[in-house]
């Protein structure tokens, strides 16, 4: 069997692979193109490569293992049609990006944009303007693994956990948690919202002028999901309303320079970061590897998704 990779995970990692019982081949994603070698594949373990190379000419194609959590770059009309299976590395990056979602909403509290600003001009001035994070309470718009991650942290601050779900189903570290349908409660009521829900058609543009007219006050909102589950237009509209926004993904990526949301002091960018760390490959390839493993074995896969839902 022959497993086609677009991103070098080292001959060591290579070599572990082939022991499985596959041929390995690497071609770097962003040169690849299809060849008599890459259209002999079986499994394709990639991010990205579907503007050059085209999965329609890969005729024993029968696995798909994305390197991302989100699996909009695959080619839906082509998995669908062939029954291609497409598993994706949810979990991976959970830990890195729960992190950044406790430090921007203590960067937020504790006003260090501005204390780093005064450091930066020499300035001694006491900041007054400091909230505890103790007894606020976080609500989650969606309760993965993300959400969880984060969950868990939070709760060590003395937080109340909310979450959303589809149903309302309870989870773990979470004290409360909502239906979709009731997820206005949560916006409402929280200190904090946080966005990790993945695109989908009933998501997309979700997060619009009538949920931040209902957030309180002085409230942060972060987002680390998907950047088309915000209205950004709406957002700014909004944005005097916030203590601070803490945003990593965006409706467009890259933000266009020309974008408002550059411009609001409370408001903080980061570029589609939060998921970097310095064991993310290793998280990356255990998952990739414990799936081709199960594949070779004929036994399940983890995180198999349902590539019309989106997840």
């Amino acid at each position: 069997m022959k497993v086609l990779f677009t991103h070098n995970y080292g001959e060591e990692k290579f070599q572990k692979i082939r022991e499985l019982g596959y041929e390995v081949t690497y071609y770097k994603e962003n040169k690849i193109q299809n060849n008599e070698d890459t259209d002999s594949s079986d499994v394709l373990v990639t991010y990205n490569p579907f503007k050059t190379l085209d999965i329609s000419k890969i005729k024993n194609l029968k696995y798909i293992q994305t390197s991302s959590v989100g699996i909009d770059q695959v080619p839906k009309e082509e998995v669908t049609k062939r029954d291609i299976v497409v598993a994706n590395n949810k979990g991976a990056y959970s830990i890195p990006i729960s992190e950044w979602i406790v430090m921007y909403i203590l960067q937020i509290y504790k006003n260090s944009m501005k204390l780093y600003s005064n450091q930066q001009n020499k300035k001694w001035q006491i900041n007054f303007d400091l909230l505890e994070l103790y007894d606020k309470r976080v609500g989650f718009i969606g309760t993965g693994t993300i959400a969880t991650e984060a969950a868990k942290r939070l709760k060590g601050f003395g937080v109340k956990v909310w979450g959303v779900n589809t149903k309302g189903t309870d989870k773990e570290y979470f004290d409360r948690c909502f239906s979709s349908e009731n997820m206005d409660d949560v916006f409402k009521e929280c200190d904090v919202i946080v966005s990790t829900i993945p695109a989908t058609k009933d998501t997309i543009g979700m997060i619009n002028k009538d949920k931040f007219s209902t957030m309180k006050e002085k409230s942060i909102f972060i987002n680390v999901g998907r950047g088309n589950i915000v209205n950004e237009s709406d957002l700014i509209d909004f944005i005097e309303k916030f203590r601070g926004v803490a945003l990593d993904v965006f409706e467009k990526e890259p933000l266009s320079e020309d974008s408002k949301l550059w411009d609001f002091e409370n408001v903080i960018i980061t570029p589609h970061n939060s998921w970097i760390s310095d064991k993310d490959t290793e998280r990356t390839f255990n998952v990739i590897y414990n799936n081709l493993k199960n594949y070779i074995e004929n036994k399940p896969l983890n995180n198999v998704v349902d590539i019309l839902k989106g997840y």
